[in-house]
């Protein structure tokens, strides 16, 4: 309350220009929110929501100025999509598998159709607001994408954007981005369909993009180069170019009628700023315009979402709520009854397809923007806006625990779901079912890729020797092209392990860390395969020396730690640094182990 009083105080004084006033409130308020709800380990965007409720006009009055709010918003929402934009690369999207591809095209529109009928359902019992209107298709978009920013943070601090669950969801979420692009542009013909209005959208954004793609291909990358001595000057021509980009699209039907066309025709600044943005994804400098944009954009995003939790009304009657509480159990009912099934038989296993729904649980930022736009077109009204927005704060909120929730619903329902047709893939590996193996591997993940081309180049004959046990089906192929043994199974079960051959293993390797490893942890792998094979020779993965201490006291032959293995290779190569031999090191090592581009692992 102080800090209330103290903003009312500012704000009803003299002093700085009122928008600067205004954005310093902003920040101060959200700043403050910022550091509670990091410390409860609460999603961000919900402290920047209740900031801007907070000071907003419909509850303290700090901030009345709607030009002042809707400025605030505008720049946030524009930087916001130009660097979704600048993450959305055309060429990896093309070359993606069939999985990623038929979920991503097939995906957004099954949800879209979910939520809009069962809007419909509840209006034909009874509920008439949820089929007014344009009110069940905005249902549907609020069910169709998951947060962006919520599941790639949660996947950094993870370590998992390289999993096979990871770039699965990350490439879903890509693909959510691209369909929310297409309703953003069809978005201002909802209330007047006419087709030419439509046609004429769709040309200026074809038109708007075919120009920014020319100009990136055959001019923005000498401009970068001319400036890639200056890292501070990207940040300048990647926000001249997105703000180029736009006001070339709002302002398109003047500039055609310069030459004698004279149509209707206009993109909006956001969408020019997600075409700017998408046309330099590909581009060498696009990770230093991501970085260095990414300061500004986190700025300005701040912002927007504070701009955003100012419209948000007080909840006068139940309804709010209640339809809030229906999109949560709608977006998570979605999940699985959508996302599931589609990447199961799409071709992702039963497992991983369960744990990449579960992380795709919540409602996406890219709703709360549709969702801000259409009460502007007037589609929908302030409380079915706001009931999206208090939806995606408790899908939110729930990320964190649903992120981990994945595995534990596939055990559990891992009986009912082979019951009506979701099956797990069978144990069978290209070989003899009582063959010996002189290693077994448990896990598949970035030390085993280059393990196997190591084996492979040096011990071929190790190579058909050695197991594989592990769930990623989308990886098996590759592996047995290596001429290794794979097999499907849960590394955590010892029956598995038994039933798959690991107690027939002479050396027993686990390459995953604890971050990942779920339902065990190295220390339950050690114990497990020590009782059930007694004569292997087990090497561990432990993270601190004190679980490296516990492993050897539970069985472990051998335990390494990341940091050390790392240290010690390092070592070698800063002493010959020092007495000018780093090109000599160099050489010898990769004579030895092959550079950069001639190892062909499993994964690059």
């Amino acid at each position: 309350m102080g800090v209330i009083a103290f903003a009312n105080v500012i704000a009803s004084s003299g002093g700085p220009d009122p928008l600067l006033r205004d954005i310093g409130i902003c920040l101060l308020l959200a700043g403050l929110l910022c550091a509670v709800c990091a410390r409860f380990k609460v999603p961000i965007i919900a402290a920047f929501l209740a900031a801007g409720f907070i000071i907003g006009p419909n509850l303290a009055g700090v901030i009345t100025d709607r030009t002042n709010v809707e400025t605030i918003s505008n720049l946030g929402l524009i930087l916001l999509l130009f660097v979704i934009g600048l993450e959305i690369n055309v060429k990896k999207l093309l070359s993606s598998g069939k999985t990623l591809f038929l979920s991503g095209i097939l995906q957004f529109p099954l949800c879209a159709a979910f939520g809009a009928a069962a809007a419909l359902a509840f209006g034909f019992l009874g509920w008439d607001d949820l089929k007014s209107g344009y009110v069940p298709l905005y249902v549907g978009f609020a069910l169709s994408s998951s947060s962006t920013l919520i599941v790639v943070k949660l996947m950094q601090e993870k370590f998992q954007l390289d999993t096979v669950v990871g770039r699965i969801s990350l490439g879903i979420l890509i693909f959510q981005d691209v369909w929310s692009i297409v309703i953003l542009a069809a978005q201002p013909n909802f209330a007047s369909p006419e087709i030419g209005n439509v046609l004429l959208t769709f040309g200026g954004i074809a038109f708007l993009a075919a120009f920014s793609m020319l100009f990136s291909k055959y001019i923005l990358p000498s401009i970068f180069r001319w400036i890639a001595r200056s890292p501070e000057l990207v940040l300048v021509v990647a926000l001249g170019w997105c703000f180029g980009v736009g006001l070339l699209g709002s302002n398109l039907g003047s500039i055609l009628g310069l030459a004698g066309i004279h149509l209707e025709i206009r993109v909006s600044m956001e969408m020019g700023a997600l075409i700017a943005g998408a046309s330099i994804a590909s581009l060498p400098y696009s990770h230093e315009a991501v970085s260095k944009v990414g300061v500004v954009r986190d700025f300005f995003v701040t912002l927007f979402f504070v701009g955003l939790g100012m419209g948000i009304p007080m909840p006068e009657n139940i309804r709010v709520v209640a339809l809030a509480a229906v999109l949560v159990v709608l977006a998570l009912a979605s999940r699985f009854l959508v996302f599931f099934p589609l990447l199961y038989f799409t071709g992702l296993d039963r497992r991983n397809s369960m744990v990449a729904s579960s992380k795709l649980a919540q409602i996406s930022e890219f709703t709360l923007v549709i969702a801000y736009i259409g009460v502007g077109f007037g589609h929908i009204g302030g409380e079915t806006a706001s009931a999206v927005i208090f939806a995606f704060v408790a899908t939110a909120l729930a990320t964190p625990l649903l992120f981990g929730m994945g595995d534990f619903l596939h055990d559990r329902l891992g009986p009912l779901l082979s019951l009506v047709g979701f099956k797990t893939p069978e144990a069978k590996a290209h070989g003899p079912e009582d063959e010996d193996y002189d290693l077994a591997l448990l896990g598949f993940h970035r030390v085993a890729y280059s393990l196997l081309h190591e084996i492979g180049r040096k011990s071929p004959d190790l190579m058909k020797k050695t197991l594989v046990v592990d769930f990623n089906v989308a990886l098996h192929g590759k592996i047995r092209e290596t001429g290794a043994v794979v097999k499907y199974g849960d590394i955590s079960n010892p029956e598995v392990l038994h039933h798959l051959g690991v107690d027939r293993a002479r050396v027993i390797l686990s390459t995953i860390h604890d971050d990942i490893l779920k339902g065990t942890s190295n220390l339950g792998l050690v114990k497990i395969v020590r009782k059930l094979n007694p004569k292997a020779k087990i090497i561990a993965n432990a993270l601190d020396f004190p679980s490296a201490k516990s492993m050897y006291e539970a069985g472990a032959d051998y335990v390494y730690l990341y940091r050390v293995e790392a240290a010690r290779s390092l070592v070698p190569a800063i002493y010959s640094a020092l007495i000018g031999e780093i090109d000599m090191f160099r050489s010898e090592q990769e004579e030895q182990s092959g550079g950069p581009e001639s190892r062909k692992e499993i994964l690059p």
